[in-house]
C-alpha cells in the first residue's frame, strides 16, 4: 500500500474523531461556563434572601439554648429602642424640668398657702408612727429609684460628654446596682401603703369643688381666700395616692421582669417591661415632684405632719376641716402633750 494512501485512509478515520472531540469538549465547557454561572447567581440570591431574612427577624437554626435565640435581629427590640430613644427619653426630660420649673414659677408669682388665722399652737394627731416609717421607707426608696433612673436613662446626654470614662462607667455602674437592690425595698413599702391607707382615699363629691378652685391654694384673684372642703385626704393627695398606687404596679411587675434573667422572657416581653417601666417613672417623677412641692413650700405647715405625724389645728381646720369635725364628734381628736 502505497504512503500516500495510508495518510489518507487516517485522515478519513482521524479527523472527524478530533473533530467530535473538540466539538464535545467545547460543549461540556459551556455547560460547565453555564452550570458556574447559574451556581454563583444561585448563591447571589440565596444570601440576599438570607440577609432578607435575618433583617426581617425570622428564626433560624442555632445549637444555643435560651428563648428566641435563632434570632439574629429582633425587630420589636429595635423598634422598642427607637421608640425609648425618641419620645421616652424627652419625656421624662420634660418631667424633670417641665414640672420643676412650672412649680418654681407659680411659687415665685403666687406664693406658698398661709394659715388664715396663723398658727394656733395645738398639735392635732394625724399620723400613727407607722404610717409616718412607711412614708419615709417609701419616700426615700422612691427617691432613690428616681435620681438613679434618671441617671440611667439621662445620664448619657447631660453628664457623660462633661466626664471621664471612668467616672462616668462609676457613675453608671453604682445607678444600675443601687436601682436593682433598692427595687425590692420600694416594692414592700409600697403594697404596705396601699393597703394602709386605701380606705382614705375614696373620691366624694366635694373633691370636685377642691380641683375647681385649685385645693385654696391661689392667693389672688376670684380664688383667693377660697378653702374648699376636705376629708382625711384631700383630692389632690387622692390624685397622688392613685398614681401611685397604679402606676407603682405596673412599674414593680416591668422591673422584677427586666430584672430576672432566669424568667427567658420573649425580647417582645422584655421590651414591653422596658417601655412601661419607662413610662410609668416618668409619671411617677412627674406626681412625685408636684407631691414635695405642694406637701413642704406651697403648704405653710404641712411638711410638720410627716415629721412629728401632728399637725397645726388650725393647719386641719383649714386644708382638711370634713375630717376635723369627723374627730372632734367622734371623739378621737387627740392633741400632743
Amino acid at each position: 500500500m502505497k504512503l500516500t494512501s495510508l495518510r489518507s485512509l487516517f485522515a478519513s478515520l482521524v479527523l472527524p474523531l478530533v473533530i467530535l472531540m473538540g466539538l464535545g469538549l467545547s460543549t461540556s465547557a459551556l455547560a460547565a461556563d453555564g452550570q458556574n454561572s447559574q451556581q454563583i447567581a444561585n448563591a447571589k440570591t440565596s444570601d440576599a434572601d438570607l440577609w432578607r431574612a435575618v433583617k426581617a427577624g425570622d428564626s433560624g437554626y442555632t445549637v444555643a439554648q435560651g428563648s428566641e435565640a435563632g434570632v439574629l435581629i429582633n425587630v420589636v427590640g429595635n423598634e422598642g429602642k427607637n421608640i425609648k430613644n425618641e419620645y421616652l427619653t424627652p419625656a421624662m426630660g420634660v418631667a424633670v424640668l417641665g414640672v420643676f420649673s412650672a412649680f418654681l414659677i407659680f411659687y415665685f408669682v403666687n406664693g406658698p398657702s398661709k394659715l388664715t388665722k396663723g398658727f394656733s399652737g395645738k398639735m392635732v394627731l394625724r399620723w400613727s408612727k407607722a404610717d409616718l416609717i412607711i412614708h419615709w421607707v417609701l419616700a426615700i426608696s422612691c427617691l432613690g429609684l428616681i435620681f438613679t433612673g434618671i441617671n440611667i436613662m439621662l445620664g448619657k446626654h447631660i453628664l457623660q460628654p462633661y466626664v471621664g470614662e471612668g467616672v462616668w462607667a462609676a457613675l453608671i455602674y453604682g445607678s444600675k446596682t443601687i436601682h436593682d437592690y433598692v427595687g425590692p425595698l420600694f416594692i414592700v413599702s409600697w403594697i404596705l401603703c396601699v393597703v394602709k391607707w386605701m380606705p382614705l382615699q375614696t373620691l366624694k363629691m366635694y373633691d370636685l369643688k377642691w380641683f375647681l378652685v385649685v385645693g385654696g391654694y391661689i392667693n389672688f384673684g376670684p380664688f383667693k381666700g377660697k378653702h374648699p372642703d376636705s376629708g382625711f385626704a384631700n383630692a389632690g393627695e387622692k390624685m397622688w395616692f392613685w398614681t401611685l398606687a397604679i402606676f407603682g404596679l405596673f412599674i414593680s411587675v416591668s422591673g422584677i421582669m427586666l430584672v430576672l434573667p432566669g424568667l427567658d422572657l420573649p425580647r417582645e416581653a422584655s421590651m414591653a417591661a422596658l417601655l412601661i417601666h419607662g413610662l410609668s417613672a416618668i409619671i411617677i417623677i412627674a406626681f412625685t415632684i408636684v407631691h414635695i412641692w405642694m406637701a413642704t413650700v406651697l403648704s405653710e405647715g404641712g411638711m410638720e405632719c410627716m415629721k412629728s405625724g401632728y399637725c397645726d389645728e388650725n393647719w386641719a381646720v383649714q386644708h382638711h376641716n370634713l375630717w376635723y369635725d369627723e374627730i372632734k364628734e367622734n371623739g378621737t381628736l387627740e392633741y400632743k402633750d
